[in-house]
């Protein structure tokens, strides 16, 4: 599994795994990290110019915050922030008091269904936190109902390391972003797929896995299998009735 292992014991991978008699190793292929204030500031971007922030993720919090410790500059407590979840929302508080913000949250996730709430307040200026891989589908869609907003890019994703002699002997291996992929052709240049099988979650991995000429064996989401663990749990079903 090519990202960090749960934060409790209560993940319904464990389950899997007590289901069908099989180990799941977690091992992160990629990790985030911060651009540092000096890197930041080449973008001249000034946070203060800003009246609202946008975050899409926990990690854009996380380093929109560490970047503004960093460069000693203070958010004001008038500082709106727009969510894609309220779950991201939440996270805010590991920095701010909640209580005293303006905070507005979308229900799905999707940049698209929090829009409506933004263009409500179309007088924002708006900053959007976002990583060194991103699309301009942000950008786009703020475009067209011609809100004032900048992307800026405040994170960065990186490939972990491999020791020479770490075992890389698995059945099967899960990616969940294109970086992952890109992760093991850089530790593995002589990598041969041979009978492992290799799972995607999203259409931008699976893209980046044929890409790369190697095997799909396990596509999600679907609609029969919406998360990686309904799909894993399908998956090893089948192949157990194979046997």
């Amino acid at each position: 599994m090519s990202q960090p292992k749960p934060a409790t014991e209560k993940s319904p991978y464990y389950d899997i795994a007590q289901k069908y008699g099989v180990d799941i190793d977690f091992r992160p292929f990629i990790k985030v990290e911060s651009l540092s204030a000096k890197e930041f500031r080449q973008q001249k971007v000034a946070i203060l110019d800003y009246t609202a922030i946008v975050f899409t993720s926990r990690h854009a919090i996380d380093h929109f915050f560490h970047i503004c410790a960093e460069m000693r500059v203070t958010i004001p407590e008038t500082m709106k922030y727009f969510c894609v979840t309220e779950a991201i929302a939440l996270y805010i508080q590991k920095y701010v008091q909640y209580r005293k913000r303006k905070i507005f949250f979308g229900s799905t996730g999707k940049f698209e269904d929090l829009l409506p709430t933004i263009v409500k307040h179309k007088n924002e200026k708006y900053l959007v936190p976002m990583s060194d891989i991103h699309t301009d589908e942000i950008k786009s869609m703020m475009d067209k109902y011609k809100l004032q907003h900048t992307e800026a890019v405040m994170y960065r994703t990186v490939s972990n390391e491999f020791a020479d002699d770490e075992p890389f002997d698995y059945d099967m291996v899960i990616f969940f972003s294109p970086a992952g992929v890109a992760s093991l052709q850089k530790n593995f240049p002589n990598f041969a797929q041979g009978e492992m099988k290799i799972a995607s979650f999203g259409g931008a991995t699976a893209q980046a896995i044929r890409d790369a000429s190697f095997r799909l064996d396990l596509e999600a989401p679907t609609a029969q299998t919406p998360s990686m663990t309904a799909a894993l749990d399908h998956y090893l079903k089948e192949n157990q009735k194979e046997k």
